[in-house]
């Protein structure tokens, strides 16, 4: 090695001690006769001292460092006169005898602190400056230790961890695959998993009743925030078990991640039925940090002559503590704040609880007084409340509401990244159905089974399915979801059925997984959490970019290595690709 130490772990008890460090120049302090050098690894800076009457020739090199110069010292330690008690070595500096410069560097393009100046692009092109940085640095130890944690109690419950392939066969359902081109099988093409589900299914019927996988995925999607092409999953599934018993497992490994990385006690996961979480919250992943959940009201506001509310299918609303003082200026901008595409709803109604205990709302002369307290007295209102109140058709209003209250919850403080919520959400419908191509859809995957007692339904109201699906929601962000798989063939090819495959399509895409089946399938079901959203969580980020070592853009580019981007003719000669439109 190197080094005898890192800069990071020299403290008082080192005093006198001769060392050798390595690592890059933080920044340089010229004082009088005295140069101080910053020197900084990923453990943590050390100050280096450069005497001129110990050593002119040795200072003057010093003071021609450069910021982010690789460079090792060998000195003393002794004690600083002016300590900085905030950092693990600030009570020591070292007394430099020697100094070899390993590598020079041209100046950064933006700072390597931990308040940078650097825009998001310019630190994406430079990600492996923007990684020097300590809060992005400390996102990946955090991923690490997250990571092993998870490894170490899947394995103290007997998981073996299995790798699955990454070349594998692209299936119509779901989002859109990414797919590579096979040179040995002209105009054939693999896919890329965006999911390992039907050979993590093929390992129960294998007999490996208990597997799990730190995996990459891949999905061809539209970005945002909380989405890259290609993300990272725990991936799990157990054999012989029931629905409890996955709850159970996957929320005590929930609660060890809280517990051994940050040392939280997660007192309760409660349970809520997808339903009540549509009705409540008009989201199936609420964020149950605050109350604020929703009031029907159609049936005390319609036939008033108020055409809002008569010719809505549903009048629906929401209850602000403590925000009756608000201004018409905020009211206007809370219309604003719906009416925009994003979220496209056409107005807001609302009812002031004066702190006088009179009320007062937008729609007083279609509305009394009298009807005016029954309002009051569905939203359990108090002096000084507000209510907010939207109409529209049921399903789309809910989700228009939903980000209302978010947007309340942001601007009352009441969503406290420090503060965890975690909740199971349960019993989803099995089946969705889609506009555009007039047929139901799997709303989680086609092997998800349907609860036993509505499995009748698949013919008559398809619709109405429940299925054994569930998610696991922390703080208004799905983490993680799963669910009890079809085991037997017959179920199987009835749920191919109802999703609009013939049984040559059926056989075709998916025969290897039927054709398991009739092998001794055992009853199994399984959950995925998403491992980059879990780790933004656990580090307080919107993003999940700031939690992946070499993430994409919103474009799904890498602009520092300049990806994706088109490959040499004779490549797509050799794959029978053609560039002809």
């Amino acid at each position: 090695m190197l080094r005898t130490h890192t800069c990071g772990e020299l403290t008082i008890n080192d005093l006198n001690k001769e060392v050798t460090l390595t690592g890059w120049v933080q920044k340089s302090r010229d004082l009088g006769g005295m140069t101080f050098v910053d020197m900084r690894d990923r453990y943590g800076i050390t100050q280096l001292t450069f005497n001129s009457d110990d050593n002119a020739e040795l200072r003057a090199q010093a003071r021609d460092l450069g910021r982010e110069f690789v460079i090792k010292v060998t000195g003393k330690v002794i004690e600083r006169s002016n300590k900085n008690l905030k950092m693990p070595t600030g009570e020591v500096e070292i007394k430099v005898s020697t100094m070899e410069l390993l590598n020079s560097a041209k100046l950064p393009p933006f700072l390597i602190e931990d308040e940078t100046d650097g825009g998001e692009d310019l630190r994406a092109k430079y990600r492996y400056l923007d990684l020097r940085r300590n809060p992005v640095r400390n996102n990946l130890v955090l991923r690490h230790k997250m990571a092993q944690e998870v490894r170490k109690y899947l394995d103290g419950l007997d998981f073996i961890e299995v790798e699955t392939p990454v070349l594998i066969k692209s299936t119509p359902e779901g989002a859109r695959d990414f797919v590579v081109p096979s040179r040995m099988n002209p105009g054939e093409f693999y896919a890329l998993p965006q999911s390992p589900q039907t050979f993590k299914q093929l390992l129960m019927v294998s007999g490996f009743d208990r597997y799990f996988q730190i995996v990459k995925c891949f999905r061809d999607e539209d970005l945002r925030a909380d989405r890259q092409p290609e993300f990272t999953q725990i991936d799990c599934e157990m054999a012989f078990i029931e629905q409890e018993d996955i709850l159970n497992v996957f929320e005590g490994l929930i609660r060890t991640l809280f517990k051994n990385v940050k040392d939280v006690d997660l007192i309760d996961v409660p349970r809520m039925q997808y339903s009540d979480a549509m009705r409540l919250y008009g989201s199936d992943k609420p964020d149950t940090r605050f109350e604020m959940q929703f009031v029907e009201l159609n049936d005390i506001v319609k036939g008033k002559d108020f055409p809002v509310f008569d010719n809505a299918e549903l009048v629906i609303g929401i209850n602000a503590k403590n925000c009756a003082e608000y201004t018409r200026k905020q009211l206007d901008e809370l219309t604003d704040f719906i009416k925009r595409p994003q979220i496209g709803a056409t107005g807001l109604i609302y009812l002031r609880h004066n702190s006088d205990g009179s009320l007062k709302s937008s729609v007083d002369k279609f509305y009394n007084e009298g009807e005016l307290n029954k309002w009051s007295q569905m939203f359990d209102s108090k002096p000084g409340d507000l209510m907010l109140i939207m109409a529209g058709v049921k399903d789309k209003v809910r989700k228009q509401l939903s980000e209302l209250r978010l947007e309340m919850g942001n601007r009352l403080g009441l969503r406290d990244k420090n503060v965890f919520a975690p909740l199971w959400v349960l019993d989803f419908p099995l089946l969705e159905w889609d506009e555009d191509t007039q047929r139901y859809h799997a709303m989680h995957h086609p092997f998800t089974s349907p609860k036993p007692e509505d499995i009748a339904m698949l013919d008559t109201n398809p619709g109405e399915v429940r299925a054994n699906a569930y998610d696991m929601v922390i703080n208004g962000t799905e983490i993680g979801g799963g669910s009890i798989r079809i085991h037997d063939r017959a179920l199987q090819s009835l749920m191919f059925k109802h999703l609009g495959f013939s049984v040559d399509e059926a056989q075709k895409q998916f025969g290897f997984l039927l054709d398991a089946f009739e092998y001794g399938a055992p009853p199994h079901g399984g959950i995925a959490f998403g491992f980059d959203r879990l780790v933004s969580i656990f580090a307080g980020l919107d993003s999940i970019r700031d939690v992946i070592a070499f993430p994409k853009n919103n474009s799904g580019r890498d602009v520092m290595i300049d990806s994706p981007s088109t490959i040499a003719e004779e490549q797509l000669k050799e794959l029978k690709i053609s560039t002809t439109v």
